[in-house]
């Protein structure tokens, strides 16, 4: 099925990411798009298919439709390295809704992106010429490196300005990205956009659904969370520039910045929240000491107590161990004292560059590097 209007999309060949590999990436240089303009960014990940539609606006965009379901994409991938055709048959599902939407709204700009599954698993570009064939949607598989430039561009507005930096985290379904944005040095362009700020990064080989598959999900004893905590905390040792980030931690004045279900599930269990709420979890701050007591809080439910819980429910409840130990490893590494929690990420990244490329913003007295606000 082909939309009633077309979509340009951003920069793709051949279903690849034309940017993974190019550092001196810039914004294009083009007049403004119409105000009116609809976008749209795709996520299509190793545990979720998420969609967000937005329309410009003078400090940032305006969300008018999103889509999120859990289909499970990568499911067995670490065992068998490659995609089941029940994992497939759920995502080109969620995917047929997303490219209704994108008629139905009349999307004429977007980028629509596959993460770890598909970069993987040895059938991932089958998968997404599949996808292509029943949906008409053509996705790119984008590098780990653009992964983590763009959970920067979709979080950037919740870095603290005065402190020296953040290290953010997007622990995902099969990688785990985490990046030192050091705000002590001065940016390399101009632009002075975040991205341009940071430092080192690196993308773990794993995720909630590769270590819950691992080690199990359903059922964690303290011997098995630990066991997961130490095998993250082995791939933590070849983080670049680890002991200079070591130095700057310990000088206190840097944050961490988690954008992922896990941190937003920690925050909605520390909110006290009877019903998960995005516009309350959003940039909430949390301290070391009660990141620790939602930790210890998690761990001590059983996989029924997770079911029950509104901030988790059964989607997740084998899974947020899992994401809870990877976050404990990198905080035992790094123990930064302030954690802020994003519901936010690849997605509004991608809107952000997009807009960016376009130049909604060039002509707004307010803008703010091309962050929503």
């Amino acid at each position: 099925m082909r939309p009633a209007h077309p979509v340009r999309p951003a920069q793709a060949v051949n279903g690849q990411d034309s940017r993974a590999n190019r550092s001196d990436a810039r914004p294009r240089a083009e007049s403004s798009a119409p105000p009116d303009t609809l976008y749209a960014a795709l996520d299509l990940g190793t545990n979720n298919c998420r969609l967000l539609i937005a329309q410009p606006r003078e400090r940032g965009f305006r969300v008018v439709d999103a889509f999120s379901r859990i289909v499970r994409l990568g499911e067995g991938v670490g065992r068998s390295g490659r995609l089941g055709e029940a994992a497939m048959d759920r995502a080109v599902d969620a995917l047929r809704i997303c490219r209704s939407k994108l008629s139905d709204r009349g999307v004429v700009r977007a980028r629509l992106i596959a993460t770890e599954a598909c970069r993987s698993a040895e059938n991932g570009a089958i998968f997404l010429e599949r996808v292509r064939s029943e949906t008409g949607l053509a996705l790119e598989i984008v590098s780990r490196e653009t992964e983590a430039r763009l959970a920067v561009s979709g979080c950037a507005s919740l870095i603290d300005p005065n402190s020296n930096g953040a290290l953010l985290f997007d622990i995902g379904g099969g990688s785990s990205e985490l990046v030192w944005i050091d705000l002590t040095r001065p940016a390399e362009t101009r632009r002075r956009r975040m991205s341009d700020r940071i430092r080192s990064w690196a993308s773990l080989p794993v995720g909630v659904v590769t270590l819950s598959e691992r080690h199990g999900g359903e059922t964690v004893t303290s011997e098995v969370f630990e066991a997961m905590v130490a095998e993250v905390a082995e791939m933590l040792r070849d983080f670049p520039e680890a002991a200079a980030l070591d130095q700057a931690v310990a000088a206190g004045n840097l944050h961490m910045l988690g954008t992922s279900g896990t941190v937003t599930t920690l925050a909605g269990v520390h909110l006290g929240l009877e019903r998960y709420d995005r516009r309350r979890v959003d940039g909430t701050w949390m301290t070391g000491d009660e990141v620790n007591l939602m930790m210890n809080t998690l761990t001590g439910m059983d996989y029924a107590a997770r079911i029950a819980n509104p901030c988790i429910g059964q989607e997740r409840a084998d899974l947020v161990l899992a994401g809870c130990a990877i976050l404990e490893a990198i905080r035992r590494r790094w123990p930064c004292q302030r954690l802020r929690v994003a519901d936010r990420g690849l997605r509004e990244g991608i809107l952000v560059e997009m807009m960016a490329e376009d130049g909604v913003w060039r002509r707004s007295p307010h803008r703010q590097n091309g962050r929503p606000s």
